[in-house]
């Protein structure tokens, strides 16, 4: 039985061209050290990788919320770091004033406890990333408004901010709120009105109003203490929510490393195998293609 001649250049253009295909995919894994290009190379690795990339992005996000959220909580804690100082030095004042001092040194204190106010208001109306942070979710508005007299002294000081609290994902089904509570937010300015209760009091060389404003400055004072612990609390989740969201990136690299890439060593060696063969079969078929009809007949 003779074989066409057509038959075997179809056969052998085949050969050729299936090697010829396979030769370039492998250089191309030995040259971008992926594996798959498209689906139809590993359906089923494809779509692992098609989930795990998507789990990434969500995660991804989740880790920039933490950021973002730390950021707001240290801002948070350093602002109630300062009330805290603010208010300890307020009860010195509030103690010294009741002793028994002359008019210029109750005035002396007086003006020193004006200045704690002017600070009070000014750390009250701190902003990050032009977020207001005691505001409340009311972020675009500075939460503490203040009235003043003609000599420009602050006389009341009110809040102006809402009861919400800012909320940030951490993860599917758990947030967290990196700035203060309404309550706290509201006791600062209760604490900013005692800072003018007590230097009034001091300029009027009143020693039993500025006995009376000790106890609403401990008051003050343990709600700020109280604040800072939580916002302790709170850095500690985040941190603790940085770290998985970082081990559970690390892990989704690996998982898509494992179905995407190759493996360069046995890469290398099939892609040597697969032109020699290719080679080989251009070696034979050049051989082939050479015999004519004559070659049959004799």
């Amino acid at each position: 039985m003779r074989i066409a001649t057509s038959s075997i250049s179809d056969n052998v253009l085949a050969q050729l061209q299936r090697l010829s295909t396979q030769q370039a995919d492998l250089q191309n894994q030995v040259a971008t050290g992926q594996r798959i290009f498209k689906p139809s190379d590993d359906p089923a690795a494809a779509a692992r990788i098609i989930a795990a990339q998507m789990e990434r992005a969500n995660v991804a996000q989740y880790a920039r919320n933490a950021d973002a959220a730390l950021e707001y909580s240290k801002t948070s804690y350093s602002g109630l770091d300062q009330f805290k100082k603010l208010s300890d030095r307020a009860g010195e004042l509030a103690v010294l004033g009741t002793g028994n001092l002359g008019t210029s040194a109750m005035q002396a204190y007086a003006a020193e406890v004006d200045q704690l106010l002017e600070q009070a208001v000014t750390s009250g109306n701190t902003r990050l990333r032009n977020d207001y942070i005691f505001g409340g979710t009311a972020t675009d508005t500075p939460p503490y408004t203040v009235t003043r007299d003609v000599d420009g002294k602050v006389t009341a000081v009110a809040y102006a901010g809402d009861t919400g609290r800012v909320s940030v994902p951490l993860a599917d089904g758990s947030s967290i709120q990196p700035t203060p509570d309404s309550a706290t937010n509201s006791g600062i300015a209760a604490f900013m009105n005692q800072l003018v209760a007590l230097r009034d009091a001091l300029n009027a060389g009143d020693t039993t109003a500025t006995q009376a404003t000790r106890d609403d400055f401990n008051d003050s004072e343990n709600l700020i203490v109280s604040a800072l612990s939580e916002h302790g609390a709170v850095q500690l989740r985040i941190e603790v929510a940085q770290t998985q969201q970082r081990s559970r990136l690390d892990g989704i690299e690996t998982q898509i490393s494992a179905d995407a890439d190759a493996d360069i060593t046995s890469t290398i060696v099939r892609l040597n195998q697969t032109t020699q063969a290719y080679e080989a079969a251009l070696s034979s078929g050049a051989s082939m293609l050479k015999m004519s009809l004559l070659d049959y007949l004799r």
